[in-house]
């Protein structure tokens, strides 16, 4: 499910927002100038090799990069290999990489084309929680604190725009506010 939750940046426990309805997350998200919207879904995508899926999404990146800005669109996927028996630590380190406070030098922006991954976004005194799904497309302004966490078992595709080839060079903070907010796995357990 598609979720936004905001809470107080100094304290998770007060959540002044949460819901599930697009047009309301678009809406609050609009407030602190990040994009949100919705494309289709490809349903067999997690078996589609990545220049299918490039060229089936063709017309919205087109739309999206009709100034050129990113020069650079990729496909990241993880998903769970429970024959590898590496895989618990690949996993495990994949997820670490984002879980602290950081930012870029670029929009940061991501169509999650499976799977699922929550955005923490840290404007002023919030913490928008962003869980994005399939179909949902995400852009964050450069400069945006904010933290990334793909779950305890990652399972996504994401197609990444990026301006510069090291566009997604984070410059991290050193502030560990992530710690006191609820993990992807319990924002989708909460009640």
């Amino acid at each position: 499910m598609t979720l936004l939750q905001v809470m107080a940046a100094d304290n998770a426990a007060d959540v002044r927002v949460r819901t599930t309805d697009t047009a309301e997350i678009g809406a609050e998200l609009a407030k602190h100038g990040i994009a949100f919207s919705r494309w289709d879904v490809l349903a067999d995508a997690a078996s589609t090799d990545s220049d299918t899926l490039l060229a089936h999404y063709g017309p919205q990146i087109a739309e999206l990069n009709a100034s050129g800005r990113y020069e650079h669109i990729d496909v990241a996927r993880i998903h769970p290999d429970d024959d590898n028996p590496e895989w618990p630590a690949t996993a495990a380190g994949a997820r670490a990489k984002f879980l602290d406070e950081h930012r870029h030098a670029e929009d940061e922006v991501r169509f999650f084309a499976a799977g699922r991954g929550c955005f923490y976004l840290h404007i002023g005194d919030a913490v928008l929680a962003t869980v994005c799904e399939a179909g949902d497309l995400l852009s964050v302004p450069a400069g945006t604190l904010h933290w990334f966490d793909m779950g305890t078992r990652p399972d996504f595709i994401a197609l990444r725009f990026f301006e510069e080839a090291d566009g997604w060079i984070g410059d991290f903070t050193g502030d560990k506010i992530s710690a006191g907010f609820p993990t992807l796995d319990e924002l989708l357990t909460a009640p």
